[in-house]
């Protein structure tokens, strides 16, 4: 079945012309992209989104501590279980026109085991989590959401660090449904086999610790069995 967007393009009679004008334009945009990738160094926060070059803000506090504390369960658990490999940061994942710093991503082994020790530049993760800002949540929620979708990446999270709530997506199909919105209860991610966490292990420190001892702890069983409440 066609788009809707195709069907209006291909009903009018200059649809040729439009074609050739947006690939015009891309072309123009491919061009950039590889100005782009010349010009950034290994410390520059920016991302090249629909032709646009894009400096991220600073993060607070609580938006750092959010992120390592997570990025650290994680990082503990996909090492010790020998899942694959997590990114951080400033790690760029290219997509076929954008290219995001994603905050936290995910690659199951097999993926992974392609990577080198000089790689800047990776392929679409099996999962993505963002912790919001102010300054990226409506692209985050929009743009990058539909991007994320449309390149088949099978897990998405929003972690919101002021109400301290977590969103859940799986791709279900072509389209992301949301699975899990809650500031309480456990997350079980799809993309990492047994990783099974309470949400306030991410905004907590008490119920981190705790956490992490059971991640270092279980050391005959790959699931992560959450502390008893």
């Amino acid at each position: 079945m066609r788009s809707t967007i195709i069907s209006e393009i291909l009903d009018r009679p200059d649809a040729y012309l439009i074609i050739e004008e947006i690939k015009s334009a891309l072309d123009r945009e491919k061009e950039n992209r590889l100005k782009f990738y010349d010009a950034i160094a290994e410390n520059d926060n920016v991302e090249f989104i629909n032709g646009e070059i894009v400096v991220q803000s600073n993060v607070t506090m609580r938006h750092n501590q959010v992120t390592g504390l997570l990025l650290c369960l994680l990082n503990i658990y996909v090492d010790k279980s020998e899942l694959g490999f997590v990114g951080s940061q400033r790690l760029m994942i290219s997509l076929t026109r954008n290219d995001y710093l994603p905050g936290i991503c995910f690659f199951r082994q097999k993926k992974s085991a392609q990577f080198t020790d000089d790689q800047l530049y990776f392929p679409e993760p099996d999962l993505v989590i963002k912790v919001l800002s102010d300054s990226t949540e409506a692209i985050d929620r929009g743009l990058k959401f539909q991007d994320y979708q449309a390149h088949g990446i099978g897990e998405y999270w929003i972690i919101d660090p002021e109400h301290e709530t977590l969103e859940q997506y799986q791709l279900l199909g072509k389209e992301y449904q949301l699975i899990l919105k809650s500031a309480q209860g456990d997350v079980r991610s799809f993309a990492i086999e047994g990783f099974q966490i309470p949400i306030r292990a991410i905004f907590d420190n008490k119920e981190y610790l705790t956490v992490l001892q059971n991640i270092l702890g279980s050391q005959s069983s790959s699931t992560l069995t959450p502390p008893s409440s």
